[in-house]
């Protein structure tokens, strides 16, 4: 009886999905029991691109993906969707590889009855032919974009990846004679120096010749009397496109590339400009030779263009925030060196601070500005406010010209209270941690996303170190930036129907920035603070946070799911908006979505609402004293 019941309940499932729909009752009622069930975990390959497939699969359950071999994406599938038909029905090798993005449950139908269903019924046959067609129009059309698109391997490409070989290196006690040895048979323009493995240097030909040569030391000196000390490196997980804005920002052309302290190889501007000679990424370095404020924001009418590659090739929302974020810092970067450049050397030293999203490196394409300035102590305001108040408005003015508006909060650098010495901005994060009302709560959330973006970077150092000891060991300012996080309405009714503006401009839209990616943003947050994490990026906060046991790992990867599908749809909204003509902005239609994303998008906001009753009993509220 109960197998009965199954197969009742499949016949259904058939006969509400294409090309099954067009099958006549009897066949329906009899296909069943000819069928078979399979399981994939989420991540495993159905079927491979260029397989033969000897069976139609239906997915019955859970969600697949159809990308290329170079991993473009060409569509996601819920329940219902058929794999492996077209090339069935045409002889042909599977065009596209499909994988599974959540466990996934499939009916496999036997290509014999397969077959004997086209034979039999026309409409059926001609379903798995035009998905032939258009499977093959589509990746024609791709494979010719991609001789085009010139950008994909900058804009996504890891660092790690361009590393061809491992690096030379050579102990800070040998002599400059070894290592030249050492750079000539190894047919190298530059050589790491390390101290117990770990990098302490860099010399390159440019240093033999100006601190050697030319300046006659003795080939038996020490390699660390002439070497570059404590040399500027990058992260092997870096995108290609932060190592290019290095190399162009600081003039160099050797960026070491490290790992937990110890070098895993060297990649060169040449590296670079082999990947890709002519991408469009290299905006950053024509905008870090911009001469003025307009030259940036024509530069700068390019981003958008970029991000409408990024997705047309499939790129993950959280790679296309630091692409987006690599960017607005060329721009940053540009107009305080034209600033300086206008009002001459700064009087003391300073850090100016990039705050919010683009402190995580997730910034999408709707961002105001947040911003900082941290003044050295020698600060004198009778002497020197003018010149950090003429700096801090030609910066805000440049950014606002290239198209970042003007933070209707006033978090910005123009204001006196965002721009302050150290002293006074360690005193300001004490008064917030100690006294967290709700305007204090406000301005350090803002605040506690923070990344230096120019200057003397030991004056940021020392901010953070006072931002985390401060945090970590104030329960009730952690208790309360948790009741703000829990307070968030999350767009989700009652019946976990998702709930849109009823009226006005917004009619029929749920903002899915205020509703949900900015509460996980807060929860994660909450977590770093708590357990004194260095991380600023949210899901980095959420991996920190499960390791020290605040998150369980099961909730942590729910909320990373959450905030990167939340992500995505953002991001393909906006892409949308661009497309159209129109201003990107953070309210989704869910109308415009499919079966698929609504069902995702409820799960993401239950995933939120789950966890915000969660922080509320972890961090409960204590009167202050």
């Amino acid at each position: 009886m109960a197998l009965d019941v199954e197969l009742a309940e499949i016949r259904d499932f058939l006969a509400s999905h294409a090309p099954f729909d067009r099958l006549p009752p009897n066949v329906l009622e009899s296909l069943p029991s000819r069928l078979s069930i399979g399981y994939h975990r989420r991540g495993s390959v159905v079927l491979a691109e260029g397989s033969t497939p000897t069976e139609l699969l239906v997915v019955r359950s859970g969600a697949v993906e159809f990308r290329d071999t170079d991993g473009n994406l060409f569509e996601r599938g819920s329940a219902g969707t058929c794999i492996g038909g077209g090339a069935l029905a045409t002889s042909s090798p599977q065009p596209l590889g499909v994988t599974t993005i959540e466990d996934t449950l499939v009916l496999a139908c036997p290509a014999e009855l397969f077959h004997d269903l086209g034979r039999r019924y026309v409409e059926f046959a001609d379903f798995f032919e035009d998905r032939a067609g258009e499977l093959h129009e589509a990746v024609t059309r791709q494979r010719q974009q991609h001789m085009s698109d010139t950008d994909r391997a900058v804009l996504t490409s890891k660092v790690g990846h361009l590393v061809r070989r491992a690096p030379v290196t050579i102990r800070a006690d040998a002599t400059i004679l070894e290592a030249a040895q050492a750079m000539t048979q190894e047919r190298i323009s530059s050589v790491l120096v390390i101290d117990q493995e770990h990098l302490v240097g860099i010399l390159t030909d440019r240093d033999l010749r100006t601190r050697v040569l030319a300046a006659g030391v003795d080939p038996a000196t020490p390699v660390s009397a002439v070497m570059t000390p404590d040399p500027r490196a990058i992260g092997p997980d870096a995108l290609a496109l932060e190592a290019l804005l290095e190399l162009g920002r600081r003039n160099i052309h050797h960026l070491p590339v490290v790992e937990d302290g110890r070098p895993s190889g060297m990649i060169t501007a040449t590296d670079l400009l082999r990947l890709q000679q002519t991408s469009p990424v290299f905006l950053v370095g024509d905008i870090a030779k911009a001469p003025d404020v307009a030259g940036v924001a024509d530069l700068a009418a390019r981003l958008q263009g970029v991000v409408m590659s990024l997705v047309r090739q499939g790129t993950s929302a959280p790679d296309a925030g630091r692409v987006v974020t690599t960017v607005a810092d060329a721009i940053e970067q540009r107009l305080i060196t034209l600033a300086e450049e206008q009002l001459g050397p700064p009087p003391v030293p300073y850090a100016w601070l990039t705050l919010g999203s683009r402190a995580r490196f997730e910034q999408a394409l709707a961002p105001d500005q947040d911003h900082a300035l941290l003044l050295h102590d020698d600060y004198r305001p009778e002497e020197h406010a003018a010149w950090f108040r003429d700096l801090a408005e030609f910066v805000t003015s440049g950014l606002e010209t290239v198209g970042y508006p003007r933070c209707r909060g006033d978090k910005m650098a123009t204001n006196p209270k965002w721009r302050q010495p150290l002293v006074t901005w360690q005193a300001q994060v004490l008064r917030w941690v100690r006294t967290p009302t709700p305007d204090a709560v406000l301005e350090a959330s803002v605040f506690f996303d923070l990344r230096h973006q120019y200057g003397d970077p030991a004056l940021t150092a020392q901010l953070e170190l006072t931002q985390r000891r401060a945090a970590q060991g104030a329960p009730i300012f952690l208790a309360h930036m948790a009741a703000a996080a829990a307070s968030h309405h999350t767009p989700l009714g009652f019946f976990r129907g998702l709930v849109v503006d009823r009226s006005g401009e917004h009619r029929d839209t749920l903002d899915v920035k205020r509703g949900g990616i900015n509460t996980i943003v807060e929860i994660a947050r909450l977590h770093a603070l708590a357990c004194g994490s260095e991380s600023t990026a949210t899901l980095a906060r959420l991996e920190d946070a499960v390791a020290a046991r605040l998150l369980s790992p099961v909730l942590g990867a729910d909320l990373r799911d959450a905030w990167e599908f939340l992500a995505h749809v953002r991001l393909l909204h906006q892409v949308e908006q661009v497309r159209a003509g129109k201003a990107p902005d953070n309210r989704v239609d869910p109308s415009s979505l499919s079966q698929f994303e609504k069902r995702h998008l409820k799960a993401a906001f239950g995933v939120i609402r789950f966890a915000q009753g969660a922080i509320a009993q972890h961090y409960p509220v204590r009167e202050m004293t």
